[in-house]
């Protein structure tokens, strides 16, 4: 009984919080989701691995695509439902965020997603949002949020050499940029300011040394793979997970439907995919 009367305060709190946010997109299930992680974060010890904490409550959610594209005006959208592999870093994250600054709300939260989704915290239109992720490493970079580890060399021995340009190249990919073709011009101009960056990386062959990849990666950091694909920058997101000695990815999968940790090394991941060329590792900062 003070179970469910403790859980019918939490969503009282949720709605109630959601109604004075505004432009928010998400359902009461979503919401509580949200409370309850929060909640159970608040009772944690202090030197609990957060990112790897919050992950690990999504493990088994399905892995759905584009669940950000639902609105025709831009809206800030919680999904916990479903998630692809930018969604569940972004939860992750923003939840994390939280935990550190012992922040335990509704508010809090989406105060957090909303600083490292929308460029400078501000939501406005599609183009608001941003697209590739290594402008929202060097935007929550420069907001304190995260930090991209690019030493010790090696194992961060390759250097990415940024040149994206897939969405004004696609915009028939994208459902904003067609029924919007007025928002083009602006991802390109975001897509020029992006592109000429250079970030060293670890390369996949150097992925399978344990010592190197030790001294280069933590539990709970934010793996993104780079690709060798014509216009874009990072193919895919995870969170690193030290298992048995062995370093593996936890991510929204595509190949399993969902949410896993993958029970394949990360060295041996990277290798099934030929157009995947390494790894930047990017850390939430406490």
């Amino acid at each position: 009984m003070k179970r469910f009367v403790y859980t019918i305060l939490l969503m009282w709190l949720c709605l109630t919080t959601q109604t004075a946010m505004g432009q928010v997109s998400a359902l009461t299930t979503d919401s509580l989701t949200i409370c309850q992680l929060l909640d159970e974060a608040r009772h944690q010890p202090r030197t609990t691995n957060f990112p790897l904490f919050f992950a690990r409550q999504f493990l088994g959610r399905p892995y759905v695509a584009h669940t950000l594209e639902i609105n025709d005006q831009e809206q800030l959208v919680v999904n916990t439902r479903q998630l692809d592999c930018t969604t569940l870093v972004e939860n992750v994250t923003a939840l994390t965020l939280c935990a550190y600054r012992h922040l335990y709300t509704w508010r809090d939260y989406l105060n957090a997603l909303v600083a490292m989704r929308y460029r400078n915290g501000r939501i406005d239109t599609y183009t608001s949002r941003i697209h590739y992720f290594t402008e929202w490493i060097t935007a929550n970079t420069a907001a304190g949020i995260v930090t991209e580890q690019q030493a010790p060399e090696p194992p961060f021995s390759a250097v990415q050499q940024v040149s994206v340009s897939f969405m004004s190249e696609h915009p028939d990919s994208y459902k904003a940029l067609r029924q919007h073709p007025e928002y083009v011009p602006g991802i390109r101009a975001m897509e020029q300011r992006v592109s000429g960056q250079s970030f060293r990386y670890i390369p996949k062959r150097l992925t399978g040394n344990v010592a190197l990849m030790r001294k280069a990666v933590n539990d709970g950091d934010i793996i993104a793979i780079t690709c060798n694909k014509k216009g874009l920058d990072i193919a895919h997101l995870g969170f690193a997970v030290w298992r048995n000695g062995q370093l593996h990815l936890l991510n929204a999968s595509q190949l399993h439907k969902k949410v896993v940790e993958e029970p394949m090394t990360l060295y041996q991941y990277l290798q099934k995919h030929p157009s995947h060329t390494g790894v930047r590792i990017i850390r939430i900062n406490k």
